[in-house]
């Protein structure tokens, strides 16, 4: 995509030399076209970057805003097109466990609540083992149990299997819903740390299949599981 920026501070070909350098450096920038008669700059980019980004590469004296389209609508589009996959897997999940609640006399939410927990073990275990040194590898690098013991990260993707093979045929509840809560809370404290650290790192939940950046949708990936493994455990207890 291209993006024509209005950018003011620009006195000589001095000035458009050392913006044009500035923001060639920032990631996913393919080519830029500085001018300092129209004051502008036309950026070509592989993916959509904040204006704050853009801005925190040049110096003070050079302030970059956009003119010509709506960072909050391009921002949502970029964000929608980055966690596509896991938004389709989200709505696949919740769409399957909704229908089969149809061929039930009653909505039985706890029951809805497993058959969603079993698929998203099941798919999310199915894209790690597709490259399973990739997932491990890439686990590595933030959660906090996979730095220390390396081969957890080939043993969580199949303990994510299980839980799902766990949660669909309801193997003991009590065990199942516990042992979701040990294994996601510790995976959380890694994902949470590298988001409060602003680490752009690759986002390791859907396996190196996809280029997923590690952000809140990642807290919230985890999170939501806790929580509805600690209510399910609640209720039965």
């Amino acid at each position: 995509m291209t993006h024509t920026y209005q950018l003011t501070g620009m006195t000589c070909t001095s000035c458009e030399d050392k913006v044009k350098k500035a923001l060639q450096s920032v990631e996913n920038v393919t080519a830029v076209d500085v001018s300092k008669d129209k004051n502008t700059a036309t950026i070509t980019m592989n993916k959509h970057i904040r204006l704050t980004e853009l801005q925190n590469a040049l110096e003070n004296k050079y302030q970059i805003s956009a003119i010509h389209h709506n960072e909050i609508a391009e921002e949502a589009k970029s964000w929608a097109e980055t966690y596509k996959p896991i938004l389709l897997i989200f709505f696949y999940i919740c769409l399957v466990a909704g229908l089969i609640q149809f061929t039930n006399p009653h909505f039985d939410f706890m029951q809805a609540m497993r058959h969603f927990m079993a698929g998203f073990f099941l798919v999310f275990s199915f894209f790690k083992m597709l490259n399973l040194k990739g997932f491990a590898e890439s686990y590595m690098m933030y959660d906090v149990l996979a730095k220390k013991i390396p081969t957890w990260g080939y043993v969580y993707a199949f303990i994510e299997f299980g839980l799902g093979i766990a949660y669909l045929i309801d193997f003991n509840p009590i065990v199942t819903n516990a042992s979701t809560f040990i294994v996601m809370s510790i995976s959380i404290i890694g994902v949470l740390q590298s988001v409060l650290d602003k680490k752009k790192i690759q986002c390791a939940c859907l396996g190196a299949v996809f280029n997923l950046p590690m952000s809140t949708v990642t807290i919230i990936e985890d999170g939501l599981m806790i929580i509805m493994s600690l209510i399910m455990l609640i209720t039965i207890l």
